[in-house]
């Protein structure tokens, strides 16, 4: 099964719409979580994505705050007041989307689903290979998927010589998972890797191969519609640069 792996939309339709077209030819869709947040588009982009085939979605903390489970005070400024416009759009089938969202998956023998970590599916980064060697001890499956750095990568784990390692893989290189591995498909909405083209990845469940990819999209499009709704202009600016 050829699967797209996506990660942080973040309300930004131009983008995934993008991504979705890019991608073509999958039989189904996981998504890391963080769906809303940010950008301009929740309703548009939750629909979007619940038309998917054989979708399978977790929360992100975005997701979770949109809904009101959560403080809106556990966000910096900018990031609080798109979330508490995002509360007045966000229709009632997007909240019933979101709310019948579990917050952590084992979708196969071989991969589990999280939004942050294993250990912490909402908030915990997975930043480095510190963190990455403590979250290999909460998951049993061969692989777990992430989201919430919006920065593609893969920890891997040598179990012989007891070594977690750091790669950000390469565009378009399809990779073969031989090794116990944690992997992020990098965000499809605000990319902070400098590289402001939407991130996926493309997961192929026989042949467990990895594959990064990255898509333009008309940023300037969803800049214009961030500041037609009176949103945060650091979240206009970032896109056009990625971080």
């Amino acid at each position: 099964m050829r699967v797209l792996v996506v990660s942080d939309i973040h309300a930004n339709y131009p983008a995934f719409e993008s991504v979705l077209k890019d991608a073509d030819g999958f039989d189904a869709v996981w998504c890391l979580g963080d769906v809303v947040g940010y950008g301009p588009d929740p309703n548009a982009c939750v629909e979007l994505l619940s038309e998917q085939p054989n979708l399978v979605c977790v929360p992100g903390n975005h997701d979770i705050a949109a809904m009101g489970d959560m403080p809106s005070e556990s966000f910096n400024g900018d990031a609080r007041r798109s979330l508490l416009w995002q509360q007045r759009v966000l229709s009632a089938s997007s909240l019933d989307f979101l709310h019948s969202l579990p917050h952590q998956i084992e979708i196969t023998e071989k991969v589990t689903l999280v939004h942050g970590s294993p250990r912490d599916p909402v908030w915990e980064y997975i930043l480095n290979t510190l963190s990455a060697r403590l979250n290999f001890l909460e998951f049993e499956t061969d692989y777990c998927f992430v989201g919430h750095t919006h920065v593609p990568s893969i920890f891997s784990i040598d179990a012989e010589q007891d070594r977690v390692v750091l790669d950000i893989p390469r565009i378009g290189m399809p990779l073969q998972l031989n090794q116990r591995a944690i992997l992020n498909p990098g965000s499809v909405g605000q990319p902070r890797d400098r590289d402001p083209r939407a991130a996926y990845a493309i997961f192929d469940t026989e042949a467990l191969t990895w594959e990064p990819q990255r898509v333009e999209y008309d940023i300037e499009s969803v800049q214009a519609r961030i500041r037609e709704a009176r949103l945060p202009e650091r979240h206009a600016l970032r896109l056009g640069e990625g971080w």
